[in-house]
C-alpha cells in the first residue's frame, strides 16, 4: 500500500511538471507568433541566398514588399510575371525564378497534346528572361490522368528537348518542380525526387533542373537532409514551408530549418532559397523576418 501510494504521488508530480513544461512550451508558441515581437536579428550571413514567393504576400504592393524585402536582406523575388520584373529591379533585387499566366501546374510538358502551346509560350517568356539576365524559368510535369509515370517521363523529354536547347543558348535554365500529390496537387506526376532526378538524367541538359520544394517533399518522401545531399547536382532551386499547413518555419511545425539550411550551405550551393510559406501573423512582413533569419545559418 505504501509503495502504491508513493507511485500514485511520484506519477502525480511528473503530471505536475509536466503540465508546467507544457503552459511553457504554449507560452513560447504564442510569444513566437505574436506580431509586434522584437525579432533578434543577425547581419545576413551569405552562406545562404534568400529570396521569397511573391503570391504569398499578394495584398501588400509589389514596390512596398520590394523595398520591405531589400531592408531585411532579401536578394531575389520569385515567381514573377515579365509585367512585375522591372519594380523589383529598380529596388535591387532580382527575380530568382520567372513565370506567366500559361505556366500551368495540371496541363504540363507529360501530355502530347500540351506540347506545342507550351513551347511557343516558354520560348517567348525564356526570350524575355534571357533579355532581363533573368536565369531561371518554372515549368511542371502535369497531372497523370491515369498516364503511367514512365510514359510521362519520356513525354516530357519529347517535349522538353527543343526548348532545352532554345534556353540554353540565351543561358536560360528550365526548373520543373516537385510538388505533393497527397495534400495539394492530387495527380501530379512530378511528385517525388526519383521522378525528376530520371528526368534530368534522361534529358542530359546542365540547364534543366529541380525546385525542391522542402514542404512538398516532406510531405510525400521526408528524409530531406539525406535526398538533398544525395542529389544536389540535379537541384538548382529550393523552396520553404512549414509542415503541416505551410505556414510559419518555426516552432510550431515539424521540419528543423536551421538544419536543412546548414546541409544546403554545406554543398556550396549558390541557387537561392525562397520562403514559400503562408504567414499567419498579423504582421506578416515581421514573419518573413524571422524566417530569413532562421535561415540565416
Amino acid at each position: 500500500m505504501a509503495q502504491d501510494k508513493n507511485r500514485r504521488q511520484v506519477i502525480k508530480n511528473i503530471g505536475l511538471g509536466a503540465g508546467a513544461l507544457g503552459m511553457a512550451s504554449i507560452s513560447k508558441v504564442f510569444a513566437a507568433n505574436a506580431s509586434e515581437e522584437k525579432i533578434s536579428e543577425k547581419a545576413i550571413s551569405g552562406k545562404i541566398n534568400h529570396s521569397v514567393c511573391r503570391w504569398c504576400y499578394g495584398d501588400i504592393p509589389l514596390e512596398a514588399f520590394a523595398k520591405a524585402c531589400k531592408e531585411m536582406g532579401i536578394q531575389a523575388i520569385d515567381l514573377l510575371k515579365p509585367s512585375e520584373w522591372e519594380t523589383v529591379e529598380a529596388h535591387g533585387l532580382v527575380c530568382s525564378m520567372a513565370t506567366d499566366d500559361f505556366a500551368s501546374i495540371p496541363h504540363g510538358f507529360n501530355n502530347p497534346e500540351n506540347h506545342a502551346k507550351l513551347q511557343e509560350a516558354y520560348k517567348g517568356l525564356i526570350q524575355k528572361a534571357a533579355d532581363h539576365k533573368i536565369k531561371n524559368v518554372i515549368c511542371f510535369s502535369g497531372n497523370r490522368e491515369g498516364m503511367d509515370d514512365e510514359t510521362g517521363l519520356q513525354n516530357c523529354v519529347t517535349g522538353l528537348t527543343p526548348l532545352l536547347e532554345f534556353a540554353q543558348e540565351r543561358n536560360v535554365n528550365l526548373v520543373m518542380e516537385l510538388l505533393n500529390s497527397k495534400v495539394n496537387h492530387p495527380d501530379y506526376m512530378c511528385d517525388h525526387t526519383a521522378w525528376g532526378v530520371k528526368l534530368c538524367q534522361e534529358l542530359g541538359f546542365d540547364n534543366f533542373k529541380l525546385l525542391y520544394d522542402i514542404y512538398h517533399m516532406q510531405i510525400m518522401e521526408g528524409d530531406v537532409i539525406r535526398t538533398i545531399r544525395e542529389n544536389h547536382q540535379y537541384i538548382n532551386h529550393y523552396h520553404t514551408g512549414g509542415n503541416p499547413g505551410r505556414h510559419e518555419i518555426d516552432e510550431t511545425q515539424e521540419l528543423f530549418y536551421p538544419a536543412i539550411m546548414e546541409a544546403i550551405a554545406g554543398l556550396d550551393f549558390d541557387g537561392f532559397v525562397a520562403q514559400e510559406f503562408i504567414p499567419t501573423w498579423e504582421d506578416k512582413l515581421a514573419a518573413l523576418r524571422k524566417a530569413i533569419q532562421i535561415c540565416n545559418v
